[in-house]
């Protein structure tokens, strides 16, 4: 079953591990855009990255899959995922 055009879900993630000081945030940004998702991604202070994206179910899930890999450098322990509601953001940018 295809996708819906214009039909944008949305997921956030929490991912831990070796993730900031690895280029985390800006291989992600393009990992998204190249899957066509728009969102945010930032360092939390307790050493975690968060995440948003928007877009569709498929990309959103190949981008799940990059996140528990992560960069070269990265050592990704765990992602959480959750439900979110779009924001109605309009690129991915590192925050």
């Amino acid at each position: 079953m295809g996708e819906i055009p214009g039909v944008r879900a949305a997921r956030r993630w929490l991912i831990d591990g070796r993730v900031q000081g690895v280029g985390f945030r800006w291989h992600m940004r393009l990992e998204a855009r190249a899957l066509g998702l728009v969102g945010w991604v930032r360092n939390l202070d307790d050493g975690r990255v968060e995440a948003h994206a928007e877009g569709g179910a498929r990309a959103l899930e190949e981008l799940e899959g990059w996140l528990g890999r992560g960069p070269s450098g990265a050592v990704v322990e765990d992602v959480q995922r959750f439900d979110a509601v779009p924001e109605g953001v309009r690129s991915f940018e590192i925050r």
